[in-house]
């Protein structure tokens, strides 16, 4: 507020209560604002001060030679504006930092969807690093098989797929979706192809780029667990 405040103006309305307090922070020493109790945030000083508060405030400031602002306070009003403008930079750069953390949960949906065709033989699951086994077939949409060690090899010949589950060893849509298998299950899990190969599909085996893939996936009963 750059005109002065007097008792007067303060006493007939012609300023409010909040213009008069306002007045005093931008004109007052820093030791007088604290000795009236007016130093702090503008809003809640004026929403907790009696209108006979600031008068008396008013008065004492315009009677009173050194209640007026020094050379010393405006080096502590720059160093408290300082210290603002910090703390605001401080608060948006926690705020970007909670926006940037959701935006990246956002970006973790489960990529893959389960449908289950044969029940597990127990209620226990694999731990992320167990070993496990697998029996698999992979088809594309249009219904190609790229891989199976179920249907492209002769009885006798075939072994399950075994690694430790949840470590990186095979694509994340196998990792996430097999922590949620229970032993002796047997499911379809379809794949987006962020959890599968990606723009860069593979292409040796028949898979393009951008591949939603479909697994019929099962889950041995280990020999410890039983079935």
């Amino acid at each position: 507020m750059a005109t002065t405040v007097t008792v007067d103006d303060f006493k007939s309305d012609k300023v409010s209560k909040k213009q008069a307090i306002s007045f005093l922070q931008e004109n007052a020493s820093v030791q007088f604002l604290k000795d009236q109790k007016l130093f702090g945030k503008l809003a809640p000083i004026a929403k907790g001060s009696s209108k006979d508060k600031v008068m008396a405030a008013l008065e004492a400031f315009h009677s009173d030679p050194s209640a007026k602002k020094s050379g010393d306070d405006e080096d502590l009003n720059e160093a408290l504006e300082a210290t603002k403008a910090l703390k605001i930079k401080e608060d948006e750069a926690r705020k970007n930092m909670k926006e940037a953390a959701k935006e990246d949960v956002a970006e973790e949906q489960v990529k893959f969807t389960k449908k289950i065709l044969k029940k597990g033989k127990t209620h226990m699951k694999p731990d992320k690093g167990s070993v496990v086994s697998c029996w698999y077939t992979g088809k594309l949409e249009d219904g190609t098989i790229f891989d199976s060690n179920v249907e492209n090899a002769r009885k006798k010949e075939r072994k399950a797929l075994k690694f430790k589950v949840g470590t990186g060893l095979v694509i994340r849509g196998w990792d996430e979706a097999l922590l949620t298998m229970c032993y002796g299950e047997k499911a379809e899990i379809t794949i987006e192809p962020d959890w599968a190969y990606g723009r860069k599909g593979q292409p040796d085996a028949g898979i393009p780029p951008w591949s939603r893939l479909i697994f019929e996936l099962e889950l041995e009963v280990p020999v410890n667990i039983g079935a």
